[in-house]
């Protein structure tokens, strides 16, 4: 079975859930499209957006947390 990997990306609270979880999948799909170019299949590439969900630093609503603004990189 070939690599796969997957990317995972996450938001702060600043701003809304549903603005968040959008940003989050659109963020995904950029950081797909550069590995796409650098040659990576794009059939190995599964993208997954938590938004605001999953905060590695715990905050209250619309705090910007730069430590929460992170992009996870799996590889199988």
């Amino acid at each position: 079975m070939g690599t796969t990997s997957r990317r995972a990306l996450y938001t702060d609270t600043s701003g809304t859930p549903q603005y968040n979880q959008g940003l989050s999948i659109r963020r995904a799909q950029a950081v797909a499209a550069e590995l796409v170019k650098d040659g990576v299949p794009k059939a190995a590439i599964s993208i997954q957006g938590f938004g605001e969900t999953h905060l590695l630093v715990p905050t209250g609503p619309g705090v910007r947390e730069p430590q929460n603004r992170r992009v996870e990189i799996i590889i199988r």
